[in-house]
């Protein structure tokens, strides 16, 4: 456990040099310590520094008495600040080559129970996520939740596979991990509050970030993100990605470091699948076809063969077999992404039977409708 001047000093480097951590790294190593930082001349600092030498000026006691008032912040919200060299931080991270010099977390749990119990995989893609890709994604996280070995999904907390991988996995029963773009107490999108909330309240899982506090998510902080995403885990599951994007970020610096990278493939043409379809012909990607053999190829072992109930059986126990709920179980169930006016074009039922008939699937957690009312039957369901 770092004592209270170097965890002050780690406070601080982090605050000035957390986008170049591998600087941050180099000056401890130069000087000793972070503290040690902190009481060499400005001179050396400069030369120490390199291209760098002008951010010699910020490396002064006027940091450190921030970092005093941003500790003491961090306590008064429920959080903690996990130094560089602590027993608590996480080790996959700190084998990086540019590891942040301090997390900010926040967790029911302490660290060691979020970061040591169970592998992390990480699991992200594109905010604009389709039905397929929320299917597969539900998917793959079900099959890891039933694997002799459970993992803690690791994601970025953003619209789209992000938010499905998350609540996939509280739904089954899994630990997550939501990897921030912004100060620990600033929730981006705000959205996601409800869902940050419920993380932070679930044994195991956790928000982690390496921003000080009232951090904005503005774009640069993204990639920054990402990395620290990458570096938690095992392995990097990429469920759908546009040519450019966050995704193909965290892919690549899975690769950078040793990780195991998987995508899932998509149709030719479709701009969704456009970075995974790459990420695999440039074989810096494994391909998923099969979620129980991806759990074995992460090494989690097989998956248990669990004996559920048919969707059709569990809807005709509950709401008797000819109610039409049922039948609007089995149309979703078939045809993942079906949108509610699509729903009653088909079924010829009025708007207001279509609205009252899904509402109490989705009250009942047999049903979900994203932001464009497509539904989708919940994994756990299927």
């Amino acid at each position: 456990m770092q004592d209270a001047k170097e965890r002050r000093a780690l406070c601080g480097l982090n605050k000035v040099l957390g986008y170049m951590p591998a600087v941050g790294h180099a000056l401890m190593k130069c000087f000793g310590s972070a503290a040690g930082v902190f009481q060499a001349t400005q001179e050396t600092l400069r030369d120490a520094l390199g291209a760098q030498r002008d951010l010699a000026e910020q490396l002064n006691a006027s940091l450190l008495d921030w970092a005093d008032q941003e500790l003491a912040g961090i306590q008064e919200r429920g959080c903690r600040f996990i130094a560089f060299g602590d027993e608590e931080y996480p080790g996959l991270l700190a084998e990086c080559p540019d590891p942040p010099l301090g997390l900010y977390f926040r967790s029911a749990s302490p660290p060691t129970a979020v970061f040591d119990l169970r592998p992390c995989v990480a699991v992200v893609g594109t905010r604009d996520i389709s039905p397929y890709g929320r299917e597969w994604c539900r998917k793959l996280v079900g099959a890891m939740s039933e694997a002799s070995v459970t993992p803690t999904i690791v994601s970025g907390l953003a619209f789209g596979a992000d938010a499905v991988a998350h609540k996939t996995a509280l739904e089954c029963g899994l630990p997550t991990i939501g990897v921030m773009a912004t100060g620990i107490e600033k929730i981006y999108p705000w959205q996601h509050i409800e869902l940050a909330e419920q993380m932070v309240r679930t044994p195991g899982c956790a928000l982690l970030t390496d921003y000080p506090l009232s951090s904005s998510p503005v774009a640069l902080n993204f990639v920054r993100r990402n990395r620290i995403i990458a570096g938690l885990s095992r392995a990097t599951l990429v469920i759908e990605s546009k040519s450019k994007g966050g995704s193909l970020i965290t892919a690549r610096y899975a690769n950078e470091y040793n990780r195991d990278v998987f995508a899932l493939p998509g149709r030719a043409g479709d701009v969704r699948s456009e970075g995974c379809n790459s990420l695999i012909r440039h074989r810096m990607a494994d391909i998923i076809t099969d979620p129980e053999d991806l759990v074995e190829r992460l090494g989690l072992g097989k998956p248990a063969r669990r004996r559920k109930a048919g969707l059709e059986m569990l809807l005709k126990q509950k709401y008797g077999p000819d109610s039409p709920l049922v039948a609007l179980g089995l149309l979703v169930k078939g045809r993942p992404g079906i949108s509610l006016e699509e729903i009653a074009a088909e079924t010829g039922w009025s708007w207001p039977e279509v609205m009252e008939r899904a509402g109490r699937l989705e009250t009942d957690g047999l049903l979900e409708t994203d932001l464009l009312q497509r539904c989708t039957i919940p994994a756990k369901n299927t």
